[in-house]
């Protein structure tokens, strides 16, 4: 995860199909997400900015996928929070 000014980049390992929304952890520096969406014309990735904008108290508008738009592992930019309130957040706060 890396932090500039303005916004948290945050690696995200994305599972689509899956039984419901939600948000696993951290493996390391990747946040594991499943969403019950398919990969298919975007619908995951839409799945994703809304559990994340949901989880993290932020508008749908301060999430986008930046990178892997078609790929299982992401890169999401979160604008307005740094690495550490990303952490907090999700209640994940220790970790690396």
């Amino acid at each position: 995860m890396r932090t500039d000014a303005r916004s948290a980049r945050v690696s995200v390992r994305l599972t689509p199909r899956a039984g419901r929304d939600e948000v696993l952890g951290f493996d390391g520096d990747v946040l594991r997400v499943r969403v019950a969406a398919p990969p298919v014309d975007g619908r995951a990735n839409e799945a994703l900015t809304r559990l994340l904008a949901a989880r993290l108290d932020v508008p749908r508008s301060a999430i986008e996928v930046v990178g892997g738009h078609t790929a299982r592992t992401k890169v999401v930019a979160i604008e307005g929070l740094d690495a550490a309130e990303v952490r907090a957040r999700l209640g994940l706060s220790g970790g690396a």
